[in-house]
C-alpha cells in the first residue's frame, strides 16, 4: 500500500527483455536505507517486487500483464520514474490510499500554465468515469493528485511548483500515457452496491 506521495526521481539504468517480461535496473539513493529482497516500490504508480539491489539501484522483474496495462513496457534506459516505498503503519497518510495496481492507462490532452499552476487535462476510457468526482483523488504515474474539473472522459489536475520539482509530471508533453489508478474507496462503494444482500424481513 502507498500514499502516493513520491519520495524520489529515479532513473532506468538498464532494460533487459525476456522471455516473459523485462527486467528493469533503476538507480535511486534515498529510497534504498532501508531496501530489501521482496520488498514493494511502486514505479510510477506500479507496485514492483525488488529481486535485486546494490548501494545504488535496485532490480524489478515486470511480467507481461504489468507490460500490457501500463506505461512501463515504455521505458528506456534514461528513462526518469517516480519512486514510493511502501508506507508504513503509523505513518501520515498525506495524499490518499494507493495500491499500486493500475486500472488503466490515459493520455495527456492539454497543458497549460496559469500564474503559479500547471495544468493538465487526461482523457481516460468512459467506462472508469463512475470513480472519478470533483476534488477526489487521482493516482497519475504514481502521484496522488486532486480532479480540479471532471468531463465524460477527461479530467483536470493542477499541478503546484514542489510537486513539478520532485516529480517527473513536470515532463510530460501532449501525447504522452500515464498510468491511472482510481481512488480504491470508490471501488468498494460501487461493489457494495452492486453485491449487498437485502435481509429477510423481521432481521
Amino acid at each position: 500500500m502507498f500514499t502516493g506521495l513520491v519520495e524520489e526521481k529515479g532513473d532506468v539504468l538498464h532494460v533487459e527483455q525476456g522471455v516473459n517480461g523485462r527486467r528493469l535496473v533503476i538507480g535511486c539513493s534515498l529510497i534504498l536505507s532501508d531496501v530489501q529482497v521482496d520488498h514493494s516500490i511502486a514505479v510510477n504508480g506500479v507496485c514492483l517486487t525488488v529481486v535485486e539491489h546494490t548501494e545504488s539501484s535496485f532490480t524489478v522483474d515486470v511480467i507481461e500483464e504489468t507490460l500490457r496495462k501500463t506505461t512501463i513496457g515504455q521505458l528506456e534506459v534514461g528513462s526518469p520514474v517516480n519512486l514510493e516505498r511502501a508506507m508504513q503503519l503509523g505513518a501520515r497518510l498525506g495524499g490518499h490510499i494507493v495500491l499500486g495496481h493500475v486500472d488503466t492507462t490515459g493520455v495527456v490532452d492539454e497543458i497549460s500554465a496559469i500564474n503559479l499552476d500547471w495544468n493538465v487535462w487526461i482523457t481516460f476510457p468512459a467506462e472508469y468515469r463512475r470513480y472519478l468526482i470533483p476534488v477526489g483523488s487521482i493516482c497519475l504515474n504514481g502521484v496522488s493528485l486532486t480532479v480540479a474539473e471532471l468531463e465524460p472522459t477527461r479530467f483536470k489536475v493542477s499541478i503546484i511548483p514542489h510537486t513539478l520539482h520532485v516529480t517527473t509530471i513536470g515532463e510530460l508533453a501532449v501525447g504522452d500515457r500515464v498510468n491511472l489508478e482510481f481512488d480504491v474507496l470508490a471501488k468498494y462503494a460501487e461493489s457494495a452496491s452492486l453485491y449487498s444482500v437485502s435481509k429477510p424481513a423481521g432481521m
